[in-house]
């Protein structure tokens, strides 16, 4: 199969995210849910990124430095989403597979790390397709994404609006996680063409870019390359003030779900490194 190169729009134009009120009814258990799967504590001094691990290890497994997380059983029984080393035209990556599944795979920095340029190759075999619902990331009924690439930030909760910071309080006391005030993440979308960026229709502690949409080849491998404190300046521009330092990164996660819109997707990843690191 041929090798396509793609790098994702520069989006340092774009106009910032307008701040839209929520309730607190309007942040529901889900809302919780949804960021104590993301989660994973990390802390330390700022410093260079460290090398990202491998998906896969020399002998074709799964690199165990990057592990499974998902909703947690006393909240949910949803499917897990599938991670699986696996061969595709002749070549080793990491597969996943969604069915009506939730699930990521994610990796915590020893320390928080400065944000550096992240780079993947990702294909897309079988979009978001046979479920209930169309995939729209912009609404909760349709809000599931075949592929995404995501990093965690230490983003200050000074800077997060006040009842969003109260939420975000409550839901790290009932989970006991240090719950991310800041998540970008980088999608393959099956509902619009690329590219879209908005905030999760759950939370807007998460935002997204998709990168790839409606109309993109299946089944070829596209490169991406994103300056990270570049997108995390465009998306959260709203919580960013003049001056600020970026925040530092935490963790890094590759996650796919299908739960909202009972759909399946097939899609791969590989090489996923910072820029710097030797491939």
């Amino acid at each position: 199969m041929q090798v396509s190169s793609k790098v994702g729009p520069n989006l340092s134009a774009a106009a910032p995210i307008p701040h839209q009120g929520y309730s607190h009814a309007g942040w529901g258990i889900r809302t919780v849910r949804w960021l104590v799967a993301l989660t994973l504590a990390a802390a330390g001094m700022a410093q260079a990124a460290p090398p990202l691990p491998p998906l896969l290890q020399a002998d074709g497994a799964l690199h165990p430095a990057w592990r499974f997380v998902g909703f947690p059983k006393r909240h949910s029984d949803l499917p897990a989403t599938r991670f699986e080393a696996a061969r595709v035209d002749g070549q080793a990556a990491l597969q996943v597979v969604t069915a009506s599944s939730y699930g990521t795979l994610v990796h915590e920095l020893k320390e928080a790390a400065e944000p550096a340029r992240l780079q993947w190759r990702w294909r897309l075999d079988q979009p978001l397709s046979g479920g209930q619902a169309p995939p729209n990331l912009l609404t909760k009924a349709g809000d599931d994404a075949a592929l995404k690439v995501c990093v965690m930030f230490h983003h200050p909760l000074g800077r997060v609006p006040f009842v969003e910071r109260t939420v975000l309080r409550i839901a790290r006391g009932i989970s006991g996680e240090r719950l991310p005030a800041a998540t970008l993440c980088y999608v393959w979308d099956s509902g619009h063409p690329a590219p879209l960026q908005g905030a999760n229709p759950y939370t807007r502690r998460v935002r997204f870019i998709s990168l790839q949409g409606q109309g993109a080849a299946m089944g070829q491998w596209v490169n991406e390359s994103r300056d990270l404190a570049q997108d995390f300046a465009t998306l959260f521009s709203d919580e960013l003030p003049a001056s600020a330092d970026i925040p530092r990164v935490s963790s890094v996660l590759i996650g796919a779900d299908s739960d909202n819109t009972a759909s399946r997707s097939v899609g791969w990843v590989t090489d996923l490194r910072w820029a710097d690191d030797p491939p």
